[in-house]
């Protein structure tokens, strides 16, 4: 994506499967351009986001992204935006 967008990781089969999370979390990462960010919003059943797929991107990203946990959703879920650096 070649701009700002939000990628919903939270309803229907999300709720079940925390690999499908983290697995299109990642692809979301890799398909938001240079300059731009990404809302991944996961599901509540998994817990806060920081716990388990932030570190992952960190590893996995290092000095490409900076990553901001923006809240808790109203409708439960989280917010996690993840900044493309490089």
């Amino acid at each position: 994506m070649n701009k700002d967008w939000t990628k919903d990781l939270e309803h229907d089969e999300y709720e079940h499967d925390v690999d499908l999370i983290i697995s299109d979390a990642l692809l979301s990462i890799e398909e938001t351009k240079v300059g731009c960010f990404v809302n991944l919003v996961t599901s509540v059943v998994f817990g806060n986001p920081m716990d388990y797929l932030q570190p992952l991107i960190q590893e996995l990203y290092a000095e490409h992204v900076r990553i901001k946990f923006i809240d808790q959703c109203g409708c439960g879920g989280y917010v996690l935006r993840v900044w493309k650096l490089k």
